[in-house]
């Protein structure tokens, strides 16, 4: 790698970096940034190539990506039992998707490093005081209170170990054997009895059994079940955190940001001449961006040219979060223009962003069927178009939680304060992540 090549990693500090925070001593954040990145790597760059394959196969139409996790993941988070919920949720989907929709799916975790959001103000005022926005845990705490809300740099070393921590449990859990295919009834046994759902899941989960066992007779070894690949991902948000993180590969020479697999820049943040486009063009993780109901098929075409010139597959994932009444109308134009460049571009739905809205109670919600209706959308666009639909990025939690409405189990409105434990936007619950599972895989078939 030259030095001029090594160099370009930090020429988005001369352009506009949007949702970055007002840290209050920017000697303390050079020094934690220089602790940073003497730290050891989250992930290797062969596990980035890995994925970058297996999105590729995505752009291809050969597989389906599942993404997911918290909204924003907290530090008390990082814990067995938290970290476990989440991955037997995301595990159950997977199944449902891989079982239900005969396609591979690509599992990746928001997890182990979202700890960072953007906001819409800087600053939140209750009660005539005013103060710094949450901005999640790697910048500042959730609670009212001045020094809560202190942009504290230390919290991003916070960030780092809480990360490792969550991966290195779910590398234990994926590769130990908890994951293995032949455990399909345990991940359900405290869910089957009183959901609708998990009840659906004990019937899709006898018959695999009776396939492995089908198999098991044919010869097939059973060990071939016992683990499977997973990724990380967060929004590649806090410039300072990712740059600290990113290493040359002694191997090819080239630069990777080793926080997580999979980086993606927000909707916020995917301004052509800005600092966050500027850094993750050099990176070679597999990366992602998010596209709202106003971008323009132009807008899609430049981001393409900009991140990835040379057209490698797998590289690059467009995300659209468009909302349930709109994205009939603004996908299409832009999956047209990308297909008819030729150049490979996964395609994935993000159901959840452009359905908030506020209860009357004050909460914010989102009601499952617009979820549900956006998806389907999202299909429909593709079939209509003879493309790919690549996959869906959602919030979820594998607790019970009350944040979004709707469902099996008919969660209303009235129903959001019982537990409401967001730490910013609604996710839905390990009930309302099966539905959808269950909806995706029917609607995949159909588009086959």
């Amino acid at each position: 790698m030259s030095t001029s090549a090594t160099g370009d990693l930090d020429a988005w500090r001369e352009l506009p970096a949007q949702q970055q925070p007002d840290w209050d001593d920017p000697d303390e954040l050079r020094a934690v940034a220089a602790e940073l990145a003497a730290q050891p790597p989250l992930v290797f760059a062969g596990e980035c190539d890995q994925l970058k394959a297996q999105l590729a196969d995505v752009a291809r139409g050969e597989a389906f990506v599942l993404q997911g996790g918290d909204c924003a993941e907290t530090f008390t988070g990082a814990n067995a039992d938290a970290v476990k919920n989440k991955l037997k949720t995301l595990l159950q989907m997977a199944v449902v998707l891989t079982y239900a929709a005969t396609v591979p799916v690509v599992k990746i975790g928001r997890m182990a490093g979202q700890y960072a959001k953007p906001r819409s103000k800087p600053v939140e005022a209750r009660g005539g005081l005013e103060l710094p926005a949450y901005r999640g845990d790697a910048v500042n705490g959730l609670d009212f209170d001045a020094e809560s809300r202190r942009n504290d740099p230390h919290r991003l070393l916070k960030a780092y170990h809480c990360s490792a921590v969550t991966l290195n449990l779910c590398r234990a859990f994926t590769k130990g054997g908890y994951a293995d295919l032949r455990q399909v009834h345990a991940w359900n046994q405290d869910f089957v009895a009183h959901s609708k759902s998990g009840r659906r899941y004990e019937r899709l989960a006898g018959e695999i059994d009776r396939a492995l066992t089908f198999m098991k007779a044919c010869g097939v070894s059973p060990d071939e079940f016992h683990g499977v690949e997973f990724y990380s991902s967060h929004e590649a948000l806090l410039l300072e955190y990712e740059r600290a993180l990113t290493r040359i590969d002694s191997l090819s020479g080239l630069p990777y940001d080793v926080s997580a697999h999979f980086l993606w820049i927000g909707e916020r943040t995917r301004q052509l001449d800005g600092a966050h486009v500027e850094f993750l063009r050099h990176i070679r993780n597999p990366i992602g961006v998010k596209l709202g109901p106003g971008t323009s098929a132009d807008d899609a075409l430049a981001l393409m040219k900009r991140l990835n010139p040379e057209e490698e597959p797998g590289r690059l994932t467009f995300i659209t979060r468009m909302g349930a009444g709109k994205i009939r109308e603004a996908l299409p134009p832009l999956i047209e223009k990308v297909h008819q460049s030729g150049a490979p571009v996964a395609w994935v739905c993000d159901p959840m962003h452009g359905n908030t809205f506020e209860a009357p109670s004050g909460h914010k919600t989102r009601r499952l069927d617009d979820v549900l209706d956006e998806v389907a959308g999202f299909f429909e666009v593709h079939r209509a178009l003879g493309t790919h639909p690549g996959g869906i990025h959602i919030e979820f939690t594998g607790d019970d939680v009350t944040e979004c409405v709707g469902g099996a189990e008919g969660l209303a409105e009235g129903d959001l304060h019982q537990r409401y434990e967001t730490a910013c936007d609604p996710r839905l619950n390990r009930g309302q992540s099966l539905d959808l599972a269950f909806l995706v895989a029917e609607l995949y078939r159909k588009s086959s």
